[in-house]
């Protein structure tokens, strides 16, 4: 039998009083984006948050809450892909763009708006500020 499932990845929204970090993609399909990426087989999903969110940032974080889960199979373009999304704060390192990521840097949550992101993002940040305001759980069906 073969099966046709979603991928897991994992996202993370890094903040800092009213900023939070911002990734430009290297790869397919190239934008703005938050640090994440694909989870391996006997990953533990909050270790894989961390590891991606180092490679592509080259910051230390702790994680904090989790945000929600995406799961609308047109959420990634390229295939069905569910992901958590948690929220983090950096606790070291240095903020530069690494491994997927040409370019990473800290932009105002008031910027969001104005941006487009790739995948589902811009949901997600939109969810986040409504977090912000009022801690929940979110998901791409809601």
């Amino acid at each position: 039998m073969k099966y046709k499932n979603p991928k897991l990845t994992v996202d993370v929204i890094i903040e800092k009083g009213d900023e939070i970090v911002i990734i430009r993609r290297k790869n397919e399909p190239k934008g703005l984006a938050l640090p994440g990426g694909f989870v391996n087989e006997g990953e533990i999903l909050e270790e894989r948050a961390i590891i991606e969110a180092k490679e592509e940032t080259s910051l230390d974080i702790e994680l904090k809450e989790i945000l929600g889960v995406y799961s609308d199979p047109k959420r990634d373009p390229r295939f069905h892909t569910v992901t958590p999304v948690f929220v983090a704060k950096p606790i070291g390192g240095h903020l530069k763009g690494g491994n997927d990521a040409v370019d990473a840097f800290w932009m105002n949550i008031n910027e969001i708006k104005s941006h487009e992101f790739v995948f589902d993002h811009k949901k997600i940040l939109l969810d986040y500020l409504k977090w912000r305001k009022k801690k929940g759980t979110y998901w791409s069906t809601k």
